[in-house]
C-alpha cells in the first residue's frame, strides 16, 4: 500500500526541491529560477475594493447620485462618461453633474473613513 500511494507522488516536484548548489555551496532551488510576475494578489484586492465600492454606491447615495458615480467611473462595466456626456444623458447641466459628483464623492468618503475607524 505505502508503495501505491508512493507512486502517485512519483512525478511531483516541490518548488523548494534544491536543483544544485552554487560554487560557495548555496542550494539552488526550482524557486529561484522560476521567474513569475505573479499579480494575482493585486488582482484580487482591486476586486474586493471594486465589490466595496459598488456595495457604499449602492447603500449609501440617493440613486441620483449613484447613477452620476457609476456613469462617471465606469462602474457598469462600461467606459467613463464626461460630466458633459452624463448631463446629455440626463438632461441636466454639466455644472449640476459636478455638483452631483462632488457630494457624492464627499459622502463616499465619510463612509470609508467611518469603515476604516470602526
Amino acid at each position: 500500500m505505502h508503495f501505491r500511494s508512493q507512486r502517485k507522488l512519483q512525478g511531483e516536484v516541490s518548488l523548494s526541491d534544491t536543483l544544485d548548489s552554487d560554487k560557495e555551496g548555496n542550494s539552488l532551488s526550482l524557486m529561484d529560477v522560476i521567474s513569475v510576475d505573479d499579480n494575482m494578489l493585486e488582482l484580487v484586492d482591486a476586486r474586493d475594493a471594486c465589490v466595496k465600492v459598488r456595495r457604499c454606491v449602492k447603500d449609501y447615495l440617493s440613486p441620483r447620485e449613484a447613477m452620476v458615480i457609476i456613469m462617471r467611473y465606469g462602474l457598469d462595466n462600461k467606459a467613463p462618461r464626461t460630466q458633459r456626456e452624463i448631463a446629455n444623458q440626463c438632461g441636466i447641466s454639466r455644472s449640476y453633474v459636478s455638483r452631483i459628483e462632488k457630494k457624492a464623492l464627499e459622502k463616499l468618503k465619510e463612509e470609508f473613513e467611518k469603515k476604516e475607524k470602526g
